[in-house]
């Protein structure tokens, strides 16, 4: 008997574990003590469903104590979608001190489109300054002109879903900026008045179809940049003389080509003078052959030739005399 008892004893203190394990009696406790209605067997089929309970049943209390009229259904439904249940009713909580119109199901659809709907509760209620870069823009006169702007900006509940972030608001507050310098005809007009490109860029409306609403763009500082009108006109001044270059070498190169075939046509002229020269003797020689001249004829040649020859040297050094003169 002794033995059975102990092994009784055993075994109920093994289902016991087993029970306070796999059921969250201390959390049902828990939820009673904070006035949540929550059945035993609700925890049992969380755990069924693969629920972490404390997850759904501790938002639940905090909902329950704020004055948030949820269900654990709906915490639960959250849960197996995926979504954060405790920045959820978190989110809500805020939303209802600050008198805020967000439903459960907004604020859910919210968490789950992936933003942080309590950071955009908290920015409905506390504005957020988004500062831009330098963004560079250039005046009609070709002067570049450096601009940093601070936009304050307010969390849309209601374009949260689907509404552009901040790097939209940027990239159009940058578009403004760039839009508004180089409308400006001079670029000490922008130095002179700053006001006028956040006034110019809040009467365009940039934060339609955002998540934001845009409160005020305040000019945070501006600088001179380069000279890109000159810079400009330098480049095209370069570009101009390597074009006006590139068309004086290739003249110069048709040129050299033309006075290179002019040579070699001379060349060749000469050549074909030679070729005529060497024939004249074996002319003579046929010609005696056939007795078509005779001794008498070749000597007149001969002193025809010198003569030429002689009236030659004579021109040649009376103009070498005369450039002496």
């Amino acid at each position: 008997m002794a033995i059975g008892t102990i092994i009784l004893i055993v075994v109920a203190f093994v289902l016991l574990v087993v029970l306070f394990t796999f059921v969250p009696v201390a959390l049902w406790i828990s939820a009673l003590a904070a006035g949540v209605k929550v059945s035993i067997f609700t925890l049992i089929g969380m755990r069924l469903r693969r629920v972490i309970p404390s997850r759904v049943v501790n938002p639940l209390i905090k909902a329950h104590k704020a004055g948030i009229d949820v269900t654990i259904n709906q915490l639960e439904s959250h849960y197996l979608a995926g979504g954060n249940v405790d920045r959820v009713v978190n989110a809500l909580i805020a939303a209802h001190r600050a008198n805020i119109d967000l439903t459960f199901e907004r604020c859910a659809a919210i968490d789950l489109a992936g933003r942080d709907v309590l950071e955009a509760v908290q920015m409905s209620v506390n504005p957020k300054v988004i500062e831009t870069p330098f963004i560079s823009g250039v005046a009609m006169n070709g002067i570049e002109v450096k601009a940093k702007a601070r936009i304050t900006v307010r969390a849309n509940i209601d374009r949260l879903v689907g509404g552009a972030g901040e790097e939209t608001i940027i990239a159009r507050v940058g578009e403004g900026i760039v839009s508004t310098i180089g409308s400006a005809k001079h670029h000490t007009e922008v130095l002179e008045n700053p006001d006028m490109i956040s006034q110019t860029v809040l009467s365009k409306g940039l934060d339609s179809g955002t998540a934001f609403e845009i409160l005020s763009i305040d000019i945070a500082d501006v600088d001179i940049g380069k000279n890109i009108g000159a810079e400009l006109q330098i480049e095209q001044a370069e570009a101009d003389k390597n074009i006006a270059q590139a068309k004086a070498e290739e003249r110069r190169a048709m040129a050299v080509a033309s006075e290179q075939e002019m040579v070699a046509r001379v060349q060749e002229m000469k050549a074909k003078v030679v070729e005529a020269e060497a024939e004249v003797p074996l002319a003579l020689a046929e010609a005696f052959k056939k007795g078509n001249i005779g001794v008498m004829d070749y000597m007149n040649y001969q002193n025809i030739e010198a003569d030429t020859s002689m009236r030659t040297s004579l021109s040649k050094l009376d103009d070498s005399t005369q450039e002496e003169k």
